[in-house]
């Protein structure tokens, strides 16, 4: 994938999180600047999203860790085992929200 195509896809991704927390009875304020999106909770805790262009990579921090993930076999799977990217964002959230929140495949 060019380094375009990387950008392009990733902008994809935080534009389709964003619209499903808009759609999501959920209180989760997000904060996009430039290779970041933000997520932040009432309690003010965040799960942090970025893109790492270098490594074609998108990052995901939260409570219960951080995680890579690469582009592969048409998903966002973990490039440190087993797991793709919006399962295992939706898990962050709902462990931060103390409620199921759900990320749906973009």
């Amino acid at each position: 994938m060019t380094e375009g195509e990387f950008l392009a896809q990733s902008d994809a991704v935080f534009a389709h999180i964003e619209s499903c927390l808009d759609d999501l009875d959920v209180d989760i304020d997000p904060l996009r600047a430039g290779n970041v999106l933000e997520l932040e909770f009432t309690d003010g805790s965040k799960v942090i999203v970025n893109r790492h262009t270098p490594n074609q990579e998108i990052w995901l921090a939260a409570r219960n860790g951080g995680f890579h993930y690469r582009w592969q076999d048409g998903q966002w799977q973990s490039t440190r085992g087993e797991g793709e990217f919006f399962a295992d964002l939706s898990s962050a959230l709902s462990l931060h929200a103390g409620e199921p929140v759900s990320i749906p495949l973009a």
